[in-house]
């Protein structure tokens, strides 16, 4: 790997992608939204791999299919080997950033995250004083993450209210941003600095610190771990914490259309929680919740199109993937769509804006709804 020597840890992986039959292209939204043959899961780690073996140039051309990935993991799903393609690639931003060609979405992310960071804290701080039940000091800590922060402060609301309801006193707000956005943009070094910092900021604090979104679920139990950073507070989903205490929930009054469960990639795929959510939903609906195909649920359900900042690299491959899971959700009988991310409720409800006939609605507000 003499052109990129930061991949050389990664060549079995790359290599067994570069000289396979791509019996996984049909597992990617990208390639499926955009029929190039260099997005597809084959083509994007040959495009790094035959980089850092020199046999193409190392320039932005060749560094672009690196961020032509949601971090689905449909792929892994895909595959026989569970060949790790969304670390790979990670990893290969960070290679291309180094040489300066990564692509300008993944630079502006770079040059704005102090900014963002400071905005992501103030919104927090925000929540924290209008709610009486946030209590510095308090052994459970919640950490909402920056896209309920600011992007839909009405379930970061909903998160209070639900941690609170499950703990049964005031809780603690972690205001901060995990750092996500620094490793998919690619500078791990940044965020390995970023989440030592987070590290520290815990001590001495919480016990147990619960999480919102999935991204900063997957973010703190397996990219910390990547990075050699350990945090002092237990870590848990906030949804498996409500499912712990699904007895305690009442049904959610509602009208009578499809309330249908859409499997989030980081809580499914990333964190193997399928149950969890069905089982609110089912206790809050009285019903099991309605869902996709057999073949866009569960393990082999389908990205929104808003992770792994291709909404910055990609943004009109991004909007189709969006689109093509909202006309899923019409397929099946329409009605409402319930997820349990903020990146997906944020790209589906501003895509459904347009339609009457389709609401969106994120799992907290139902797990809030149903403690009440």
């Amino acid at each position: 790997m003499r052109s990129l020597p930061l991949l050389e840890g990664r060549r079995g992986a790359l290599e067994k992608c570069v000289f396979c039959p791509k019996l996984c292209r049909s597992a990617c939204p990208v390639s499926n939204a955009e029929p190039r043959e260099t997005v597809t899961p084959w083509g994007k780690m040959t495009s790094s791999w035959m980089a850092a073996h020199g046999d193409v140039p190392v320039d932005a051309s060749h560094a672009a299919p690196a961020w032509a990935c949601t971090g689905c993991l449909a792929c892994r799903e895909a595959c026989d080997h569970k060949n790790p393609v969304a670390d790979v690639l990670l990893d290969a931003r960070d290679a291309f950033a180094h040489t300066g060609t990564a692509p300008s979405g993944a630079r502006r992310v770079l040059e704005g995250f102090a900014r963002h960071d400071v905005q992501t804290r103030a919104a927090g701080r925000a929540l924290a004083n209008r709610s009486p039940s946030v209590k510095d000091g308090a052994p459970d800590a919640l950490l909402i993450g920056c896209g309920y922060l600011r992007g839909a402060p009405r379930e970061a609301e909903d998160a209070v209210a639900a941690a609170t309801a499950l703990t049964g006193r005031p809780v603690a707000l972690v205001d901060g941003c995990c750092g996500l956005p620094l490793r998919l943009a690619g500078d791990r070094a940044g965020f390995a600095r970023h989440a030592a910092s987070f590290a520290r900021a815990l001590e001495g604090g919480p016990a147990r610190l619960m999480v919102l979104d999935p991204g900063c679920g997957m973010t703190l139990k397996h990219h910390y771990a990547e990075a050699a950073v350990s945090l002092p507070a237990q870590v848990e989903l906030l949804v498996e914490v409500a499912a712990s205490a699904v007895g305690r929930m009442r049904h959610v009054p509602h009208e009578a259309k499809p309330v249908r469960w859409h499997d989030p990639c980081q809580l499914g795929r990333g964190l193997g929680v399928y149950e969890a959510p069905r089982a609110i939903l089912g206790r809050a609906l009285g019903r099991p919740p309605d869902e996709l195909s057999p073949y866009e649920r569960r393990e082999y359900g389908i990205c929104s199109g808003a992770g792994g900042l291709l909404p910055s690299t990609l943004p009109e491959v991004a909007r189709a993937i969006t689109t093509a899971r909202l006309e899923a959700h019409a397929r099946a009988g329409g009605g409402r769509v319930v997820t349990a991310c903020a990146s997906s409720l944020l790209a589906m409800r501003k895509r459904a804006a347009s339609s009457s006939s389709v609401a969106v609605d994120d799992l907290v507000s139902w797990i809030a709804r149903a403690l009440s």
